[in-house]
C-alpha cells in the first residue's frame, strides 16, 4: 500500500505519553498518525488534515472532548469522520451522551491495544470504504477498487492512477468540500512538496476523462475553498 492510501488517524489526548504510545501502535499497524494535545487544537488540525478517524479523549484541556466531538458532527464537510471516544468514564449516562452527542463509538479506559486496533477498523470499512475492497456508486459513477476500474453509465473510463486516487477521495467522501491542501495530503501525500496548482492540473484531467462519453461535469468547483462531487 502506497503511503498516500494509508487512512489517518487523529489522536487527541493531553498526555504525551499516551499520544507517543497510540502512534506508535497505530503507525506499526499501518496508519498515518496526527496528534493534537487539546480540544482547540483538535478543530485545528482536524480542518487541516481531514483524518479518517478521530480517537477522542473525553477530558481535554480548553474544549471537552465532548465539545469538540459536537462542533465536528455540526460541519457538514466533516460528519462522515469517525469520532471513536476514549473516556475513563464507564456509566451507562456517560456513554449515552458520548454517542448522543455524535460519537460513532466509544472505548472505556483501560482498554487494550488490540481492541483500539479492531475498533478503528471497523469504523474505517464505513468511511474509508475502498480500503476494504468496497465498490463505489455516486450517481452514475462506479469505481472498483479491487479491479482498479471507473465506469460512468456503464462505460469503462481510462483513468491514470492519480486521477483514480483524486477520484476515489472525492467519491468516498462525496459532498464534502475538500481544500487543494487536503488533497494533496491524501492523494501526493504530506511529506511530498507539490505544488497546490498541481491539483487544479489533475482535477482538469479528471473532469476530461469522466466526460468522455459526455454527461455534466460531477465535480464542483468551490472558489476559494476546493473541490467537491455533489
Amino acid at each position: 500500500m502506497r503511503k498516500t492510501d494509508k487512512p489517518l488517524v487523529l489522536v487527541v489526548d493531553d498526555e504525551p505519553a499516551q499520544r507517543a504510545l497510540l502512534s506508535y501502535n497505530l503507525e506499526a499497524a499501518g496508519f498515518r498518525v496526527a496528534t493534537a494535545g487539546d480540544g482547540e487544537e483538535a478543530l485545528l488540525v482536524m480542518a487541516e488534515e481531514a483524518p479518517d478517524v478521530i480517537l477522542l479523549d473525553w477530558m481535554l484541556p480548553r474544549l471537552s472532548g465532548i465539545e469538540v466531538c459536537r462542533q465536528i458532527k455540526s460541519r457538514p464537510d466533516a460528519r462522515d469522520t469517525a469520532v471513536i471516544m476514549v473516556s475513563a468514564r464507564s456509566e451507562e449516562g456517560d456513554r449515552i451522551r458520548g454517542l448522543e452527542t455524535g460519537a460513532d463509538d466509544y472505548i472505556i479506559k483501560p482498554y487494550s491495544i488490540n481492541e483500539l486496533l479492531a475498533r478503528v477498523r471497523a469504523n474505517l470499512r464505513r468511511v474509508r470504504p475502498t480500503q476494504s475492497g468496497q465498490v463505489l456508486e455516486v450517481a452514475d459513477l462506479r469505481l472498483d477498487p479491487e479491479a482498479h476500474r471507473v465506469y460512468r453509465s456503464g462505460q469503462e473510463l481510462h483513468l491514470g492512477p492519480t486521477e483514480f486516487r483524486l477520484l476515489a477521495a472525492l467519491m468516498e467522501k462525496h459532498g464534502r468540500v475538500w481544500s487543494r491542501e487536503a488533497l494533496l495530503d491524501r492523494v501526493w501525500g504530506r511529506d511530498i512538496y507539490v505544488d497546490t496548482r498541481t491539483v487544479d492540473v489533475h482535477i482538469g484531467r479528471l473532469r476530461k476523462a469522466l466526460g468522455t462519453h459526455g454527461g455534466d461535469d460531477p465535480i464542483r468547483t468551490v472558489r476559494g475553498a476546493g473541490y467537491a462531487m455533489g
